[in-house]
């Protein structure tokens, strides 16, 4: 077991690694979950403004407040477009965190395929020890010479 001690601690490293990985994961996720969210909000605000200001333009409206609806629309766009951007990049943070956490996770296998097989060879050094010593024992077993016995009748 001793012989495991170095991968043992390699191990325990590489599933902290990976559970750091899955928490930023995580917040990648709630990061883009967010931006979604603040896009859908801009989108419904957008939508019930122009109903809004629609209704309102039936009737009798100036100019001035049309130029006035009109900018005001044109920042509402630069906004959705800047939040759309937010959200793309986001969301390349959340496949970078999954590539990541794919990796480690890798790296975590791994390490476990290579204490298991040491732990095999252990194991089979053991069985092949214990056949060997039970080999040597019926041997001599076999060829130890009959003790002496007190029968006289020869």
């Amino acid at each position: 077991m001793r012989d495991l001690q170095p991968l043992l601690a390699l191990l325990a490293q590489a599933e902290h690694e990976r559970d750091d990985a899955l928490a930023s994961h995580a917040r990648a996720v709630a990061q883009h979950r967010a931006a979604q969210d603040q896009s859908e909000q801009l989108l419904a605000y957008r939508k019930e403004y122009e109903q809004r200001w629609a209704e309102h333009f039936k009737q009798n409206s100036s100019i001035e407040l049309m130029h006035c609806y009109q900018a005001f629309t044109q920042r509402l766009a630069l906004a959705l477009a800047h939040q759309e951007r937010a959200q793309a990049q986001t969301e390349e943070q959340v496949v970078g965190a999954l590539a990541v956490v794919q990796s480690y996770e890798m790296r975590v296998a791994s390490v476990k395929k290579l204490i298991e097989r040491r732990l095999n060879e252990q194991r089979l050094h053991a069985d092949r020890l214990d056949q060997k010593l039970t080999d040597e024992f019926a041997a001599r077993v076999r060829w130890r010479p009959p003790a002496y016995s007190t029968d006289t009748t020869y």
